[in-house]
């Protein structure tokens, strides 16, 4: 057997990578003069079939079960190029995806009927004060779920609700009701939040026993709360709604971890604040329509969707957005109801729905998902 030194593999490599490079080019200007076809007889780009067929036809060819794994995953990504190119092609013959979405210069704010879960004070009712200001009729309302069936329903123009903190992380049942309910994201607000330990007007740290609170600001209170494991925690629908229990109870055992503006409303004393161990403690509230819009200037996009249950299937629907320079901001994933340990993905991205790289993107995505949705521009 010919002995070659380290220089001469090297340089052998090198030829072969030449040789693939200009292979590679070949085959992309063969898949642009498929695409030009599939542009003309209106054939889709994606054929599953297709190139399940090529991948087993050339795993067949290797030799070794590591050579096959590698050919395998190899020519899948390049089919996945392949796709991409496709796209970027038919989008330029103005093929685009229609994403039922319309562009407005503002959404109005003066005089619409906006519903929050919680009650006043609560930071949900100081999230939609912030955003549509103090000419909006604001009103409440009980539940998470609720606040959307009033938008969707038509009694509101717009719900706010919380969708993540900076320190206890997503709000997971909202992201579940944005798929059950036909509502979409046209704006959010960041809200600094920052808890208070809130009793009745006489009581003391010493007389506490009991504390109520929402389960995401008890979350954001642990290491407080930890050093008082005496005392038992209640978890409630609203920071508000604990501080107004409390109140209402007259017990001076009890106190609500809430706002000190919750605790002015409700004549609360604070007894220690803040209370949550992020001093920059955040939560990012999102503004809901029944109209799929979005603003001139918006600058971020919300997408959810369910990928096939394979190997590499999220890989590949994420490229898409890598293959078009998009910025991913966020990515976060909950089980499919009655499908155990399946999921759905919710994406964040950077961009507006009328960029051409975000619909190459969501095009490429909504092609090779199970099911694609746009949950919001803004």
């Amino acid at each position: 057997m010919e002995t070659l030194d380290l220089q001469e593999i090297r340089g052998k490599l090198d030829e072969i990578d030449a040789r693939i490079t200009e292979l590679f080019e070949e085959r992309m200007k063969l898949c642009q003069d498929v695409a030009e076809f599939k542009l003309g007889t209106g054939k889709p780009v994606y054929d599953a079939q297709r190139e399940q067929e090529k991948l087993k036809a050339l795993t067949a060819q290797a030799h070794g079960e590591f050579n096959k794994k590698g050919i395998f995953e190899l020519f899948s990504q390049i089919m996945t190029i392949s796709r991409r190119m496709q796209y970027a092609l038919l989008a330029r013959h103005g093929k685009v995806l229609d994403t039922g979405f319309t562009m407005v210069e503002e959404l109005k704010k003066d005089g619409v009927r906006v519903a929050y879960q919680g009650v006043e004070g609560s930071y949900g009712h100081g999230a939609a004060l912030k955003y549509f200001g103090k000419g909006a009729d604001l009103y409440h309302v009980a539940a998470m779920e609720d606040a959307m069936t009033e938008v969707e329903e038509g009694r509101a123009d717009y719900g706010v609700l919380p969708i993540e903190n900076s320190s206890a992380g997503a709000v997971s049942d909202n992201y579940d009701l944005l798929v059950k309910h036909n509502v979409y994201i046209v704006g959010e607000i960041q809200l600094p939040v920052n808890h208070a330990l809130l009793g009745l007007p006489d009581a003391s740290l010493e007389d506490i026993k009991e504390v109520y609170s929402h389960p995401q600001a008890l979350m954001q209170c642990s290491n407080y709360l930890n050093s008082h494991r005496e005392w038992r925690q209640v978890s409630m629908v609203n920071t508000a709604v604990a501080a107004k229990k409390v109140l209402e109870d007259k017990d001076p055992a009890q106190a609500a971890i809430a706002s000190q503006t919750a605790g002015e409303l409700y004549g609360l004393k604070v007894l220690e604040a803040p209370v949550n161990h992020n001093r920059n403690n955040t939560t990012r509230f999102i503004v809901l329509s029944r109209n799929p819009v979005y603003r001139k200037d918006a600058g971020k996009v919300s997408i959810c969707f369910e990928g096939a249950h394979k190997s590499g299937s999220l890989y590949n629907m994420l490229g898409n957005l890598i293959y078009n320079d998009v910025n991913m901001l966020m990515i976060e994933s909950r089980p499919i109801e009655g499908r155990s340990w399946e999921y759905r993905f919710f994406v964040d991205a950077e961009g507006s729905l009328s960029d051409p790289a975000i619909q190459n993107a969501l095009k490429g995505i909504s092609a090779e998902a199970v099911n694609m949705r746009i949950l919001g521009n803004y």
